[in-house]
């Protein structure tokens, strides 16, 4: 027969050896009946980065000089995900990113603004300055070229087949003065608005297309391209570039970012980010806001050509 003490220190061991177990088992019963709680917008940390995809208004490495201040800027006063500028080697690489929803937060030209609402992206602001957004066609000042019709039989260079400003605008110009764009000249798309303006300076092409923005400031930095070429048509303008951002990202960061886009023009450091673009301000906007970019797509592929090859 076990002695009292024995049986008091065998109760003991047993309660060391079944207390995980009790307390596992308390456990259990405890997380079956929680009840997770739900979120409209999926929490700002889910991700680490936040891609921002700027279309090719420069060549990739003047594209990082003026737009990395102002992702350092959004950077040092948003909290959550790093934002990351991400360059594109030419348009039809940024279009298939933006299709395919590869950025987070993009800037398109408003044609790819529109084609980015199809893709899953939702528009919540724009830059300003829609006055800037206009097509410009240069020649070389000694190339005699002073009427439209002079350009037949020549080339012409333009940065890409889906570019707004630079390319679509200009060539519905030319149409309205007379040429068929896609018979009467050499259309050259060479990849950029800076590759547009050297190929007339070099007289590659008998005139170039672009936008005021890109042509201000590189004959700023390169005088000899002010010396040598003239703007001699332009076009008139519509809404300025887009911003959009894909719908999974989380509204109230969304509104924290656009109030920093929205007061950049309100102290010195905005203003110094802005300058660099040739921009005097972001302000909001939604779809509604490119309603006469589509009117003019709808007319421009009637009467000019395709935006985009048919397949």
């Amino acid at each position: 027969m076990m002695s009292p003490p024995r049986r008091a220190l065998l109760k003991r061991g047993l309660a060391v050896l079944l207390a995980p177990w009790l307390l596992s088992a308390c456990q259990r019963g405890q997380e079956a009946r929680y009840e997770p709680q739900y979120a409209d917008q999926p929490p700002v940390s889910a991700e680490t980065v936040y891609l921002f995809g700027v279309h090719p208004l420069h060549n990739p490495k003047r594209l990082s000089e003026v737009y990395q201040p102002l992702v350092d800027y959004l950077n040092r006063h948003l909290d959550g995900p790093e934002i990351k500028l991400e360059a594109s080697r030419d348009y039809a690489a940024y279009d298939a990113k933006l299709a395919a929803g590869h950025f987070h937060l993009a800037l398109p030209n408003p044609y790819q603004t529109l084609v980015a609402t199809e893709s899953g992206y939702r528009v919540f602001g724009k830059m300003g300055d829609d006055h800037n957004f206009r097509g410009i066609i240069l020649v070389r000042k000694d190339s005699g070229i002073r009427a439209v019709a002079d350009l037949k039989g020549r080339a012409v260079s333009y940065p890409a087949p889906t570019a707004l400003a630079a390319t679509m605008m200009p060539q519905w110009y030319l149409h309205s003065q007379g040429l068929n764009v896609l018979r009467d000249i050499d259309n050259r798309y060479v990849g950029s608005q800076e590759s547009s303006i050297m190929n007339v300076y070099r007289g590659s092409t008998a005139a170039g297309a672009t936008w005021p923005p890109p042509w201000r400031a590189l004959s700023r930095e390169r005088p000899e391209l002010a010396r040598e070429l003239e703007v001699i048509w332009e076009t008139e303008s519509l809404p300025n570039n887009g911003l959009v951002a894909r719908s999974d990202l989380p509204t109230e960061w969304l509104a924290r970012l656009g109030s920093l886009l929205f007061t950049l023009h309100e102290h010195a450091e905005g203003r110094r980010i802005l300058a660099a673009m040739e921009l005097s301000r972001f302000e909001s906007a939604d779809a509604a806001t490119y309603q006469p970019v589509r009117d003019f797509l709808r007319e421009f592929e009637a009467k000019v050509r395709p935006v985009v090859e048919r397949r």
